[in-house]
């Protein structure tokens, strides 16, 4: 009988769990989207556009708003090393981040332009190259205490790509870095603007995306169950101003997270075994009024 109440007691600290999460479930990602890293939405683009990681085609994916695949387009001109996320302009241009770089040792790290004439009814589309490198590295691997070169989150912000870096050094203290990286074609030399501690542990605390509001007056970098909301900043100097951190009681591999709006955000998940693999929202005015 005591382990009947037991049983009893797990299964409702559970589902009080479940029901205090401020993340609601829109719909499950299409079965061809098993590796999602990013994703994008604007009424402009008239998607919410996707993309994969390494090791997946050269591919974008737009889907509805139902999360139905409505357009396939495959990359002509550029191969995915590892895209790690995806982001859009004012103009609603998009952009493909080939940043990934798990072990520090690329030299071939860029950004991917597609003009936004080339998204509408096509299957094929080409780019436009911006190259980058981090001057503070200096060594390809960097000492092992020393993994700070490797992105998964960054937008676009008047004419520049914000890039936050996912820390993989060796006695994980949870920084990040900020780059910026101007949006012009060509190679450039990332600037370092800034610095970030989320917490010391990795599973809870590591960068997987990033995302401006679309009035450019909120920034969000998200982990696998948190959101880190920056507000009240001057300019691109994001980090000066206030800083909130959200638990979404929610743990799943959490890849990509972007603006619905001003105040909703969708994030996105890889399904790992039989969790996630979904989109969901989440608004930030709910969050602010739990916290």
């Amino acid at each position: 009988m005591k382990n009947y109440i037991s049983l009893i007691a797990v299964f409702f600290l559970l589902a009080c769990q479940h029901n205090s999460s401020p993340i609601k479930e829109l719909y499950v990602l299409p079965k061809k989207l098993k590796e999602v890293s990013g994703i994008t939405s604007s009424q402009q683009l008239g998607f919410i556009w996707a993309l994969e990681d390494s090791g997946n085609p050269n591919v974008i994916y737009g889907l509805d708003a139902n999360g139905v695949l409505a357009q396939t387009i495959t990359i002509t001109n550029a191969t995915n090393i590892d895209w790690e996320d995806i982001t859009h302009d004012k103009e609603g241009n998009l952009y493909l981040g080939d940043f990934g770089n798990n072990e520090n040792t690329r030299t071939d790290l860029c950004i991917y332009k597609i003009d936004k004439k080339g998204l509408k009814n096509n299957s094929t589309a080409s780019t436009s190259k911006i190259s980058f490198a981090y001057p503070e590295q200096k060594d390809f691997p960097p000492k092992k205490k020393e993994l700070f070169y490797d992105v998964e989150g960054f937008f676009e912000f008047k004419n520049n790509f914000y890039l936050f870096t996912k820390n993989r050094s060796k006695g994980f203290d949870g920084t990040t870095f900020l780059y910026k990286v101007p949006n012009i074609n060509g190679f450039h030399q990332a600037q370092l603007i800034g610095k970030f501690k989320t917490c010391g542990d990795y599973n809870h605390c590591v960068i997987t995306s990033a995302a401006i509001s679309p009035d450019g007056l909120k920034v969000v970098i998200l982990s696998h169950d948190k959101i880190w909301l920056f507000e009240n900043f001057k300019r691109d100097n994001f980090l000066s101003g206030t800083k909130t951190t959200f638990d979404l009681n929610h743990f799943s591999q959490k890849e990509a997270i972007c603006f619905k709006n001003n105040d909703i955000v969708l994030i996105a998940d890889e399904k790992t075994k039989k969790i996630g693999g979904k989109v969901y929202e989440v608004s930030i005015k709910k969050l602010k009024s739990k916290s």
